[in-house]
């Protein structure tokens, strides 16, 4: 390519901006002008060769076939292109036929518009061009754009030209146009630094993603290729990814072609997208508009390579409802099956919280992972993340069944650290991670980390939040660092490092380990007094009950608004639900109808304190029942939650007695992989024969353990836990396995401190000439 030309016409382009806009628009809004009419003029450029063939066409369609629609494929046959326009406009004649009257003009100008077929009509109105066109004409400046655009000193036709002063100017190829288009995007967009990074990934980052994706396997490429970014903003990443397949002159160096796929939410940059595709050949229909996670948009399509940088931090509450339906995830690329503790495949939620959707987007790439077979190397994937992809959830949280799910299935094959402030719109840290579902054979089952946090050049002058950039050196030693595997750590050059793990390193179970309940009882007439309320709303029905007396009972409607206002009044917060119950008549009378048991059992039982629960338990049971009293478990857990309380010295309170039958006892040692001595490690303490019992857990004690998963979990309950709570128990069943990748643990290098005679000796050189300058002071006095 010939990047003096090309940076020719980006300059002159640049230049039309002052020249033209000044105090038409404010400068952070050149580029919505500039960037639509760029593509205009390359758009008109390639169609002026065709034109006459297209009038034909027209003229033939609505004469000969006497069509009211055109038919577009003629029309494109004859263009030569994948779109066409069949006014008789071009964009040379409506600067060659402009009048005084600005009016004239913008009809004309609106007419040759419309004229588009309908791909670029679309680009069109994403661009929002009709109205700017009417601004410029509004302004008086339409005409002198125009003028530029279509100036002698620039060439953007595919065809050599000769300027005014007869010096050859170059034919703009597609690729060519593709780069001067590419560098007005990357120029408007360090020029508006504060919308630089929503829409713009610094292309040394894309170099080094291209090169991690693609150097690898580049022996190796596919015959015919397929590249995917499902967030795709200005296509950058697409066509960083064609440059680097094909070389200058546009030989792909394997046999057959590149396929470009894409997908992007915000209308400018779809636009820009859609039409960088058109100005390089590349079919546009294979980019789309809209939310990638509210729509499989590539349902049935699997890709060969895909690259993306998804938004990080941003909320996918506006595709919640196509996602899931209350708690049940209805989008099956949400959806993955994992094994159990036990082996069972189980299918589980994979969508992180709803305030950060970027994991989602690495999802969809995964669903559109080729399968490795024969015919097909699989796929390979590069996406950008911020920290929290690394760490954020539990186990058993969307974040890490996802992390599981990709790093079990062998799927992560390495993951950069960037340097802080690499990009435009942030400061944060950011990694990059590298997926592939057909690894080499010294990277099954190993994950690699990569350092390269301070491996960067730093900027002249701040873009935005960007300071910093990597140098081609930087992309290469990364590059090599990543290909040159090592099993063990390695520290290369300054500012990288590099380590490399089993998939298994960064998993975890989590482990619940269970206490005892031990609960004292007592009736007394101050413990079931509250009894009479809910102990939800226990402040309005107390206050309910004081104001109106017995009334609640017998006439609780005729205080509902009084009730109301009180609540309102104490700014009690309460919900519609929460409300009703406080006025409906059987939620009073089923308190009252407890309270009033409370009172019998207490003059039946007396106010003795019992040390064991069970036996308190055992009693109003039975007094209960001969009373043929008929309450439900949830009726009695009232009573006895307001008279029983905790005490480490009371009796164990028992769950259940089980009977364990020699087959039974056999399958139950099988599934907690322990032995019978072993039982009560598990939560079941044998008494006689076959009969175990199984205690009461009290929430309040229990606690988590996270156990790596190279170890056995019952090793690591005997060594750390059970010389320090000897009455605890491991509840396998509530084990969940979660993974997280943390740099820092990784990484981390411990400084050590400075030698006590170091620190006192800089704190006495302090002190010596803090007391000079006391002295000069009262000197001065």
């Amino acid at each position: 390519m010939n990047h003096s030309s090309h940076n020719k016409i980006v300059s002159f382009i640049w230049s039309i901006a002052d020249d033209c806009l000044r105090d038409v628009y404010v400068r952070g809004k050149y580029r919505d002008v500039i960037l639509p009419m760029t593509v205009l003029r390359r758009l008109d450029a390639l169609l002026e060769g065709t034109k006459d063939a297209v009038m034909e066409e027209v003229k033939f369609q609505k004469e000969e076939l006497e069509l009211t629609e055109f038919d577009a494929k003629g029309l494109e046959d004859a263009s030569g292109y994948v779109f066409f326009n069949t006014s008789k406009w071009t964009m040379k004649r409506l600067k060659e036929t402009a009048t005084n009257s600005m009016q004239i003009l913008e009809a004309n100008f609106m007419e040759y518009l419309q004229g588009f077929s309908p791909n670029v009509q679309e680009i069109i109105e994403k661009f929002e061009l009709k109205g700017k066109v009417s601004h410029m004409a509004n302004k008086d400046v339409l005409l002198d754009v125009l003028e530029k655009f279509t100036s002698g000193e620039i060439n953007l036709t595919p065809k050599e030209k000769v300027d005014a002063e007869g010096r050859k100017l170059p034919p703009l190829s597609n690729l060519g146009m593709g780069y001067v288009f590419e560098e007005l995007i990357r120029k408007f967009n360090e020029d508006n630094n504060e919308e630089a990074g929503e829409h713009f990934t610094p292309r040394e980052v894309i170099e080094l993603m291209t090169r991690i994706v693609f150097d690898p396997i580049q022996d190796k490429l596919p015959p015919v290729m397929t590249i995917y970014d499902p967030a795709c903003g200005s296509g950058g990443m697409l066509t960083e990814s064609q440059n680097f397949i094909k070389d200058e002159e546009g030989k792909i160096k394997a046999s057959g072609d590149v396929y470009l796929y894409g997908k992007e939410i915000n209308d400018e940059t779809y636009a820009i997208c859609k039409s960088d595709m058109m100005i390089k050949g590349n079919n546009p229909e294979n980019i789309k508009s809209g939310s990638t996670l509210a729509t499989n948009e590539f349902s049935d399509t699997k890709f060969d390579f895909m690259l993306s940088n998804p938004p990080y931090g941003k909320s996918w509450n506006s595709e919640l409802k196509y996602i899931k339906d209350g708690k049940d995830v209805i989008d099956d690329r949400f959806i993955v099956k994992l094994a159990d503790y036990w082996g069972i495949k189980e299918e589980v939620d994979a969508t992180p919280r709803s305030s950060d959707g970027q994991l989602l987007f690495l999802m969809e790439m995964v669903d559109k992972m080729k399968a490795v077979s024969q015919n097909h190397l699989g796929s390979r994937i590069a996406s950008v993340h911020n920290g929290s992809s690394l760490f954020t959830g539990d186990a058993g949280s969307g974040e890490s069944n996802i992390r599981r799910y990709i790093i079990e299935n062998d799927l992560l094959d390495a993951i950069i650290q960037l340097p802080n402030n690499l990009f435009y719109n942030t400061g944060i840290t950011t990694y990059i991670w590298l997926l592939s579902n057909n690894k080499s054979s010294n990277r099954k089952g190993k994950v690699q980390l990569i350092d390269a946090g301070q491996l960067y050049q730093k900027l002249r002058k701040n873009l935005g939040n960007k300071n910093c950039e990597f140098s081609p050196k930087d992309i290469e030693t990364i590059t090599q660092n990543y290909l040159n595997l090592d099993a063990v750590e390695r520290e290369g050059e300054k500012g990288i490092a590099s380590k490399v793990f089993d998939n298994a390193d960064f998993g975890y179970y989590k482990v619940t380990i269970e206490r005892p309940k031990r609960l004292k009882a007592q009736f007394t007439v101050e413990r079931i007094a509250g009894l009479r309320f809910d102990s939800k709303l226990r402040e309005p029905m107390e206050w309910a009950y004081q104001e109106f007396g017995e009334g609640v009972y017998t006439n609780i409607g005729d205080y509902t608004e009084q009730i109301k206002k009180y609540c309102e009044e104490e700014e009690l917060n309460l919900n519609a639900k929460a409300i009703k119950s406080l006025t409906t008549p059987t939620v009073w009378d089923k308190h009252l109808k407890v309270y009033q048991t409370a009172q019998q059992l207490l003059e039946a039982i007396g106010t003795e304190e019992y040390n064991d629960f069970n036996v308190f338990k055992a009693e109003v049971e039975a007094e209960l029942k001969a009373r043929k009293v008929k309450f439900s478990a949830s009726e009695k857990n009232l009573i006895y939650n307001a008279v029983s309380w905790y005490d480490e010295n009371a009796e164990k309170v028992i769950k259940k007695k089980e009977k364990l039958s020699e087959d039974k006892l056999e399958k139950l040692l099988d599934r907690l992989g322990c032995s019978q001595e072993q039982l009560s490690d598990f939560g079941y303490e044998h008494q006689s024969g076959t009969e175990y019992i199984v205690y009461e857990t009290e929430s309040d004690l229990r606690d988590n353990e996270n156990v790596p998963l190279k170890e056995e979990i019952h090793d690591y309950f005997i060594r750390e836990v059970q010389p320090h709570v000897p009455e605890a128990w491991i509840n396998l069943e509530a084990t969940k396995i979660g993974y997280e990748i943390s740099f820092n643990k990784y990484f981390y290098k411990h400084q050590p401190l400075r030698s006590l005679e170091e620190v006192s000796t800089e704190m006495l050189a302090l002190e010596e000439e803090s007391e000079g300058l006391i002295k000069e002071i009262l000197s001065l006095k």
